[in-house]
């Protein structure tokens, strides 16, 4: 097969059924008998908007794209932060043709009977708490990633979840995906044999999440003296004004201090309200693993890192790896540096072929391949030698790119954050009253390995999980036998 050739992997039978559960679970619409069923399916399902920040605008477009294949509307919007919710009800009022309810706190928004379901995208450290708020209110709900940065929020959060009778999805959007399904599969037939080894290398050349709320002009370049980035942040203006929001209500429980508009608005480069890296991608790196490797913890992790590029008063690393062992025995590892962009992967390793995806988080290129495998041992015991770049490999490793049927083609991008269709199944379980891709405990789960990494790295500890207890440790978690 020559390099720039792909075969359709559904020649193999193994695929043909992995590619129809796909189809049916995320691509393919309701039958009319299916959605007839479902008390009140012809009902308007009417979701509100908690928290209106860049996030918000993209939940509201999501709606948008799905009342296209449901009856669902954006009927109010929430945020402390007068401008925020200003800017979402406009962006409602477009998309929609109809005014929102406005609300600035939510008890008064979830005390309405005729919300069904409401949308979380708020700061990384309030998802858990507001999750559980929007539960205990009788509402479903759909939260952002993380799902939660403290063990304990995570566990009370899950608990009223499940102490609820509400649905609930995490907007670990891939799980409602076709390619990372259809990845999944793969992984379960053993078409790699055991896996020994995933890795995940997610990078952006760009001083993330510093300036992204703010109305200011062009910051300095990484090269500029620390003298010049000092001055440039001392300086800035903002257009967040204390008068215009609730500061004590935003630290939902921190530690009181003076307010400062850039930490509300760039609160993932401030370890107090978020771990950066670990909280942002690692949710979906690990929650994707977890997904492929049908895993729900960690055993342990170790994590390294620093402030290697943007010395900009940021507390959470710029560049970063975690490597994590699983119980099925695998090593796990996640990098990320914010210096340099150059080709992200995500590569599953098994005993008899491997797995690679090329791109960044959500990227939808997959490559298969029987390279690597046990059978490549030779004398050399290193597998093929190449004197140019390999691109697919060797034809008589059976390389092919993965493609599913009535999906989109595959790409190193992959669909957008915006995508409908794992609101889509929100929608659907909230009709029928089921779980949906990315229930609780999946959000349970990245949280779990989110938290570890990040108290790895600040620790400099490696860490254990202890799945009985529900604790993170120093040392290995006891057995079931020491315990007694």
């Amino acid at each position: 097969m020559a390099e720039n050739e792909s075969m359709d992997i559904t020649r193999r039978g193994f695929v043909k059924q992995a590619g129809k559960a796909v189809l049916a679970a995320s691509w393919a619409g309701m039958t009319a008998r299916s959605y007839a069923r479902i008390p009140g399916a012809n009902e308007r399902i009417r979701l509100a908007q908690f928290g209106c920040g860049a996030r918000g605008g993209g939940h509201v477009r999501m709606v948008r794209m799905a009342s296209e294949q449901m009856p669902v509307e954006m009927v109010a919007v929430c945020d402390i932060w007068s401008i925020a919710r200003e800017q979402r009800a406009a962006q409602v009022k477009n998309l929609f043709n109809s005014e929102p309810q406005i609300y600035t706190h939510s008890e008064e928004m979830l005390a309405r009977k005729d919300i069904d379901g409401v949308m979380i995208a708020t700061g990384d450290f309030q998802h858990a708490k507001l999750c559980a708020e929007v539960v205990r209110a009788g509402k479903d709900c759909y939260v952002e990633k993380p799902f939660a940065n403290v063990l304990k929020e995570a566990k009370e959060a899950r608990d009223a979840v499940k102490a609820s009778k509400q649905v609930v999805q995490m907007g670990t959007q891939h799980r409602s995906q076709a390619y990372p399904l259809a990845v999944r599969d793969l992984v379960r037939t053993g078409r790699v044999g055991k896996v020994v080894q995933i890795e995940q290398e997610w990078n952006v050349n760009q001083e993330r999440w510093r300036f992204r709320e703010e109305d200011t002009g062009m910051p300095p370049s990484v090269n500029d003296e620390k003298l010049e980035w000092e001055k440039w942040l001392d300086e800035r203006p903002s257009k967040l004004r204390e008068q215009d929001t609730d500061w004590k209500r935003w630290l939902l429980g921190k530690p009181d201090r003076p307010f400062d508009p850039h930490v509300y608005l760039e609160f993932r480069l401030y370890k107090e309200f978020s771990a950066g890296i670990f909280d942002q991608w690692l949710s979906h790196g690990s929650d994707l693993v977890h997904l492929w490797m049908d895993e729900a913890y960690p055993v342990s992790v170790v994590a390294q890192g620093g402030i290697l590029v943007w010395n900009d008063r940021r507390e959470n690393p710029d560049t970063c790896i975690a490597a994590f062992m699983y119980p099925k025995g695998f090593l796990y590892t996640f990098r990320t540096t914010l210096g340099n962009s150059y080709r992200g992967f995500s590569r599953i390793q098994g005993r008899d072929g491997t797995i690679e995806n090329y791109g960044g988080e959500g990227a939808s290129l997959f490559l298969v391949t029987d390279e690597g495998g046990r059978k490549e041992i030779d004398s050399d015991a290193m597998g093929p030698v190449y004197s140019q770049v390999p691109g697919m490999g060797p034809e008589k490793d059976r390389p092919e790119i993965l493609r599913i049927p009535g999906a989109p083609p595959p790409d190193s991008s992959g669909p957008s954050d915006d995508d409908a269709i794992h609101l889509l199944n929100w929608l659907r379980a909230m009709r029928d009253r089921q779980q949906p891709n990315a229930n609780v405990d999946h959000g349970f789960s990245h949280s779990i390995a989110c938290i570890m990494a990040a108290e790895a790295h600040r620790s400099g500890r490696r860490l254990y999980w202890d799945p009985k207890r529900e604790e993170i440790l120093d040392h290995p978690a006891a057995t079931a036998r020491e315990r007694g």
